[in-house]
């Protein structure tokens, strides 16, 4: 029976929020996240971590593998900043109504194949044997990830918000469907790096 643990973590708090931009850095409570989780893995027997192309992931995962050393890094477009699902907007609340209609029609398109080789590529179960792996990425793909987990429907990644350097888990097993085994665990970081990442009124 093979199983897949993935763990699936969100870039560090990047410099310029309010201004998305593909050369946005960490800031320093975003440096301080990664090297944080970098700790929180740091004994696990992780096979590889993939991280994202944008600046903030790799720089996010550069600071993580810091704690794992002989554990290969990859950059790969499939843990990229991406538009999962052409979601209908019709009976969205307004704001997530907004968020969709700010997506080219490229983006569209290209979103959701990427996203469907991440699918391929990260949740699925191996032959034999266990697979741990983590990946880099954006608060998109994670929601996605998620739903697709739960089988929820497509719509349902829409609201699922991931806070920066928090710890999502899921496994997979040959044996039977995906279990969600954590989900924004940020239980590395201390009370004031927590909630980055996640709409001001939901902070704590």
């Amino acid at each position: 029976m093979g199983v897949r643990l993935l763990y699936l973590a969100r870039h560090g708090e990047q410099e310029h929020a309010e201004v998305e931009s593909p050369e946005a850095g960490l800031t320093a409570r975003g440096r301080r996240q990664a090297s944080l989780l970098g700790e929180r893995l740091r004994d696990l027997p992780l096979r590889a971590v993939h991280h994202g192309p944008l600046r903030r992931a790799t720089e996010t995962a550069e600071l993580v593998a810091g704690s794992l050393p002989g554990i290969p890094v990859y950059a790969s477009e499939l843990a990229g900043d991406h538009l999962p699902h052409d979601t209908d907007p019709a009976g969205l609340p307004a704001s997530y109504a907004n968020l969709l209609a700010g997506y080219s029609a490229a983006e569209r398109v290209d979103g959701p194949r990427v996203t469907a080789a991440a699918v391929a590529r990260f949740a699925t179960a191996p032959a034999d044997g266990d697979v741990r792996e983590l990946v880099v990425t954006h608060s998109f793909l994670i929601a996605w990830l998620v739903r697709h987990a739960l089988g929820a429907p497509e719509r349902r990644w829409l609201g699922l918000n991931a806070h920066h350097a928090g710890l999502t888990v899921i496994r997979y097993s040959s044996a039977g469907p995906p279990s969600l085994i954590a989900f924004n665990d940020v239980a590395h970081l201390p009370p004031e790096l927590r909630g980055t990442g996640l709409p001001a009124d939901y902070r704590m």
